[in-house]
């Protein structure tokens, strides 16, 4: 990964004039209650640049006088803390994860940069201001708003647009990661079709899933898992697990581990006792055969809306066919959401992928499903692909979604 985020940093420098900067912060965790925190999660952006995923970290980038400069900037050990929650990031450690020389510590933070801004006459400053919503901060938004009143010379620039369009084509790294964390997925999966019993509670069935994980030594999910048994296989983020698995209903499993950071998103819809309906084997095949569709249309220049406009006219035309919608319009009943989005080091990764046209090495995931609520039927067949210059990889394909395969392995 060094080799990788030295290259993504080097992308950054060469964004910025002589005489600008950039900071990157890792963020802060956020109070649970009394003296416990809530799990960190480092910025997205902030770990594309340094490998570093722990808290309270900064990172310095220049360009003045014609010369570059990294400073990482870590909390200062302090032993008698350490007693109590353990150590911090050391020096030698974060240089050896993000090939960066010049490592100071946080309490020398103002100082330095205080001084660098004015010996080096910064006029710009580049901030990751992601904001989604009013409501939205960050340590980057704070130190934005200090900046400007402190210094209302300096020009703030928003670097996040920049990395969003960086980060929708993946290097070799990260789809090995990507590839990593859909391969471990796939062995919570099968824990869960080996194991599923009518009569067992939902979560009963996810701690399968989150044993295999452990046992891999993974020890943070891409998102909260989706058990979802008849009925709430028709609510799309479905995520409570407390449903009992009733007989001969579907059991819908949308699921993710993460390695690296990076995310794997699967689906997968079983029998609850390894056996299809007639009715429920219909529906399915609609579905997979959507899916087959789409990672057929997928490769590089092909609009990313067309992938979701194909899928409602091939689902009109099957839904006709076995006589459960009149027109198209009436797909909508059955089928909401889009059939794909990217995946990197988000689920729903960063880019706005849903405005062109698909670029090689760009990650998706192709996700098809069915809702009929009144029959009781949820059923969606997700897999995780790159898209290449003339059709797209499926780092999914080995895990089965063939019926007649499910059923088989569930025996």
């Amino acid at each position: 990964m060094k080799n990788f985020v030295c290259d993504n940093r080097k992308y950054v420098s060469e964004l910025l004039r002589d005489g600008e900067a950039a900071l990157f912060f890792s963020g802060t965790p956020q109070k649970k209650s009394g003296d416990e925190d809530y799990p960190f999660a480092v910025n997205r952006n902030f770990y594309y640049l340094t490998a570093i995923k722990d808290k309270n970290i900064i990172l310095y980038m220049e360009k003045a006088k014609g010369e570059k400069r990294e400073v990482l900037f870590l909390e200062r050990p302090d032993p008698e803390k350490e007693k109590w929650v353990g150590g911090v990031l050391k020096e030698a450690e974060a240089k050896a994860l993000s090939g960066i020389d010049t490592v100071k510590y946080i309490d020398e933070f103002n100082e330095e940069t205080e001084d660098s801004l004015f010996k080096n006459r910064i006029t710009g400053v580049y901030l990751d201001m992601e904001k989604r919503r009013f409501t939205d901060t960050s340590p980057a938004l704070k130190f934005g708003g200090f900046l400007k009143e402190a210094y209302p010379y300096i020009e703030i620039r928003n670097i996040y647009p920049y990395l969003s369009e960086k980060r929708t084509v993946k290097s070799e790294a990260e789809r090995e990661n990507i590839k990593k964390a859909v391969d471990i997925t796939q062995k919570g999966i099968y824990a869960m079709m080996k194991n599923v019993r009518p009569g067992m509670y939902e979560y009963e069935l996810e701690a399968y899933f989150d044993f295999e994980l452990k046992r891999a030594g993974v020890f943070d999910k891409a998102f909260a898992s989706i058990v979802a048994s008849g009925i709430n296989g028709t609510v799309l983020h479905y995520s409570k697990n407390t449903g009992i698995i009733e007989d001969n209903s579907l059991v819908l499993c949308d699921v993710g581990a993460s390695y690296n950071l990076y995310s794997g998103d699967i689906t997968r819809t079983f029998p609850s006792k390894g056996k299809f309906t007639p009715r429920q084997r219909d529906i399915y095949n609609i579905v997979l055969e959507g899916n087959y569709m789409i990672q057929d249309m997928i490769k590089e220049d092909i609009p990313f809306k067309s992938l979701n406009e194909a899928l409602k006219d091939y689902y009109a035309r099957a839904l006709k066919a076995i006589g459960l919608i009149k027109d198209k319009d009436e797909v909508k009943k059955y089928y909401w959401h889009g059939v794909s989005h990217l995946l990197g080091l988000e689920t729903h990764d960063v880019g706005r992928h849903n405005e062109g046209l698909l670029k090689a090495g760009t990650v998706l995931t192709v996700e098809p499903g069915l809702y009929i609520a009144e029959e009781e039927i949820g059923i969606r067949i997700e897999d995780d692909v790159v898209v290449t210059k003339n059709g797209c990889l499926n780092l999914s394909a080995d895990i089965i979604k063939k019926p007649d395969d499910i059923e088989n392995f569930m025996l």
